[in-house]
């Protein structure tokens, strides 16, 4: 089973990278653009997990490993069978 984490700052933290594309975009002239947020993605292949271990243990390595959660949040999803992108 493949799982994707996505990784980003907490609202509440500044994201002068996200900050600097927003710039970037509204100078090509994509005035639609409100606001970016950069982050990270993660794909984990998992083998022998069921869906509930995977549940329990997606957050336990996010939480250890992955995220810093002073200033970054995380969302996850199990991705289907030859989900890509």
């Amino acid at each position: 089973m493949k799982v994707r984490i996505l990784v980003s700052f907490k609202d509440s933290v500044l994201d002068p990278q996200g900050q600097t594309v927003k710039n970037a975009l509204l100078t090509l002239g994509y005035g639609f653009v409100k606001d970016v947020r950069q982050g990270k993605v993660f794909e984990l292949d998992l083998e022998g997990l069921t869906e509930a271990e995977a549940a329990r243990l997606v957050p336990e390595i996010a939480g250890k490993v992955l995220v810093n959660p002073i200033i970054e949040k995380y969302t996850w999803q199990i991705l289907k069978d030859g989900a890509k992108g």
